[in-house]
């Protein structure tokens, strides 16, 4: 079944893990056996193969640059939000490439959209053939060196940003943090609005989750996020976050790594084969938002895979990200309609980006 991924950091891997993703999985692992920069070297699980393997042709695909102190996250560390800039201009170029040399294909309008799921729709034609979409969503805005920049960015197809990644940013704290948006944050959101692209609430604290919500007028999603019910972490959407997004039309992604799947999960630590973290997990997030929502129309697949971490964090039998896939299989199992399966595979989001775009 067709797939849409509503968040993968493609150019950081890219760029910053320095991996060919042209390349299987397993060359990719090949080549990094031994390293140990970072901490999930050997273990990635994306490729653009595999996202083709996957029947995953279409994806969320972020650029991401911080401007912190600490170098310990993906895309942190720069010291200015000019370097911060320049940093996802690297991660611009890297997508450009893969466009160049017809790997990928960048979405940016609804006739571009149309066009692409015509193509991954046609069964006549190989999916090795085909290049894997990508729509470009900026995580955490601290890159943007002014509200001019916002303009520029959206020039060269930016639809969708998240003012927060982790801790301290200059439009907004984010997960490990409290406190609202920041004035300048305020200020993005209006332009943000004025542009009509796309909110991702992803990453923002409550106090900021709250602000924005009032704030923003667009479309708003969450593309990488799980329940707090379930999981009772800041980082997770508490139940009346969800019914605001659901009365928003929004659509929120399952993410798979495990800290957001089960409570006892240590980052850096824990086994997910120890505790059983299974791609099935997912589900029970899935379950607890269609509860909420009484339908299945809120949920689909944010899945955050090579965010920082591969088999290591993630479910025990996803080895990569073709396996996502097995999810039919799990939620047939579980009770869920051909309908609602193909809403989470894949509807739920073209739903809301025809509705976004048109």
């Amino acid at each position: 079944m067709f797939l849409i991924d509503a968040h993968l950091d493609m150019a950081i891997n890219g760029v910053e893990w320095n991996r060919d993703y042209r390349q299987p999985v397993a060359a990719i692992r090949a080549d990094e056996y031994g390293m140990t920069d970072k901490p999930d070297r050997a273990r990635g699980t994306v490729s653009l193969p595999e996202l083709r393997r996957g029947h995953i042709g279409l994806v969320v695909a972020t650029q991401l640059a911080r401007v912190s102190a600490d170098a310990s996250l993906p895309g942190a560390g720069f010291r200015t939000p000019e370097i911060a800039w320049a940093v996802t201009q690297a991660q611009k170029a890297w997508y450009d490439a893969m466009v160049d040399f017809g790997e990928m294909v960048q979405i940016t309008d609804a006739a571009q959209l149309k066009q692409h799921l015509a193509l991954w729709m046609d069964t006549t034609v190989a999916n090795e053939t085909k290049p894997v979409g990508f729509i470009l969503s900026l995580e955490g805005a601290d890159s943007l060196v002014n509200l001019s920049y916002l303009d520029k960015a959206y020039a060269y197809g930016l639809r969708a940003l998240g003012p927060a990644h982790y801790m301290h940013g200059r439009y907004a704290p984010g997960t490990g943090l409290t406190g609202g948006l920041t004035t300048m944050g305020k200020d993005l959101l209006r332009e943000m609005d004025a542009l009509n692209m796309i909110l991702d609430v992803t990453h923002l604290t409550d106090e900021g989750f709250a602000e924005a919500m009032h704030l923003y007028k667009g479309p708003v999603w969450a593309s990488h996020h799980n329940c707090r019910t379930l999981v009772p972490r800041q980082r997770q959407l508490a139940d009346d976050q969800i019914k605001q997004l659901i009365e928003r039309g929004a659509v929120i992604g399952g993410c798979m790594d495990a800290w957001m799947l089960h409570p006892a999960f240590v980052q850096r630590k824990s086994d997910p084969v120890a505790l059983g973290v299974k791609i099935e997990t997912v589900v029970n997030h899935f379950d607890h938002i269609c509860q909420i929502a009484g339908n299945s129309l809120h949920c689909a697949i944010g899945s955050d895979l090579d965010g920082t971490y591969g088999t290591e964090h993630g479910p025990m039998d996803l080895d990569t990200i073709a396996d996502l896939q097995l999810l039919e299989g799990i939620l047939h199992r579980r009770g869920y309609t051909p309908e609602d399966i193909e809403n989470i595979f894949y509807k739920n989001w073209l739903r809301f980006l025809e509705k976004a775009w048109n």
